[in-house]
């Protein structure tokens, strides 16, 4: 079903890219070949999706983490 959809996204913007002028038409069917790609079942694998980077900050300490008094 996603397949469907990203080809759908691809053929609306090559349509658009038909009545559009040189430079929004070249950046049209680049993105319409993002869409393809997207949709190409046989493109699919682990290693196209890039990682979530590392947290930069240090992990939260509790200020209740210690022995309390109630």
């Amino acid at each position: 079903m996603e397949q469907k959809f990203y080809q759908g996204l691809a053929l609306r913007v090559r349509d658009m890219a038909d009545r559009a002028d040189p430079f929004t038409r070249r950046r049209l069917l680049d993105l319409a070949k993002r869409y393809d790609a997207k949709g190409d079942p046989s493109s699919r694998s682990g290693a196209s999706e890039r990682p979530l980077p590392q947290s930069r900050t240090p992990p939260l300490t509790s200020i209740f983490s210690g022995p309390g008094e109630a």
